[in-house]
């Protein structure tokens, strides 16, 4: 999955800057759809909301507009391994501008769910010896 980080990057463009960057990012997209290797992707509102603590209790208004660690859309790769992700990524049209892509792999299952399926066959051994 590549996500693209930071939602101000395009903030100092010129008209002519913004709809160059546009232009490239949307013939890229259809470009890896029509590979096959991009199966999806989307931008996402600057705006969200954060929930925290205990049964989702606490609820703030996020991202920060202004954060640069804010996620601003992601497109789901298909490709072989890590480095193809990363080949693609480096193709990003908003690279020259200041944003940033984050490779990240997708796992099949999750890291928490393994634990604990770990956790309770390791119960399980112990308490049959």
């Amino acid at each position: 999955m590549l996500l693209f980080r930071g939602n101000i990057w395009d903030r100092g463009l010129s008209p002519e800057q913004l709809q160059k960057v546009v232009s490239d990012w949307m013939a890229w997209f259809e470009g890896l759809k029509e590979q096959g290797k991009c199966t999806g992707g989307h931008p996402l509102e600057r705006e969200g909301k954060l929930v925290s603590g205990k049964q989702g209790r606490n609820v703030a208004d996020g991202p920060f507009a202004e954060s640069k660690e804010a996620i601003g859309g992601y497109f789901y790769l298909q490709v072989a391994d890590e480095n193809e992700a990363i080949e693609i990524a480096k193709q990003c049209p908003g690279l020259e501008y200041g944003a940033v892509v984050e490779v990240r792999p997708v796992a099949d299952v999750c890291s928490i769910k393994q634990r604990a399926e770990e956790f309770s066959v390791g119960q399980l051994a112990g308490a049959t010896a």
